[in-house]
């Protein structure tokens, strides 16, 4: 097996002040709908920055205990994800990832990760997934969430508790 081959290292570790232009370079690379719009690209990037703190900002008001982390593969910064872990339960917030990093198995790894989390919990995982975004609703989807309720631009999706005795679908 040569260097190249060698399986990746999904790691996390928590944010902190000096990781705002990576997190705001992560969420722009996210951000493809922009593009289509009729703006010059300084309103388009006005438009993204504000959308960005926006969300910070919700984010921080509702889930203050939320667990905000950097994604690296091998060490190197790749995305973030964010979790808020509640009695009832664990809810994925956002998880993103820069383009050249997407569908390598970052992803599935990181939400099998808090699958086998919730499920030793005994509490379901949730996540809100944007409509218009039809590979993250068939992703979930064949992981075996479930649309719980809708809220027009958005549905929240459940996994119910994965454990021994009720394992994970494999119907997709």
């Amino acid at each position: 097996m040569s260097p190249s081959d060698a399986p990746s290292t999904v790691a996390l570790r928590p944010v902190v002040d000096a990781d705002t232009d990576l997190l705001r370079r992560i969420y722009r690379d996210t951000r493809d709908d922009v593009a289509a719009l009729p703006w010059a690209d300084a309103q388009k990037d006005e438009f993204v920055d504000a959308q960005f703190r926006a969300q910070a900002a919700d984010y921080a008001q509702r889930f203050a205990a939320a667990e905000h982390s950097i994604v690296l593969v091998d060490d190197r910064p790749v995305g973030r994800i964010w979790v808020d872990r509640r009695p009832d339960e664990i809810r994925l917030l956002d998880v993103a990832l820069l383009a050249a990093h997407r569908n390598r198995g970052t992803g599935s790894e990181l939400i099998g990760r808090l699958i086998a989390e919730a499920g030793r919990a005994g509490v379901p995982l949730r996540h809100s997934v944007f409509v218009d975004n039809a590979d993250a609703l068939r992703f979930y989807r064949r992981l075996g969430f479930v649309v719980i309720e809708d809220f027009g631009m958005y549905v929240l999706m459940e996994l119910a508790p994965v454990t021994p005795e009720a394992p994970l679908s494999s119907a997709g």
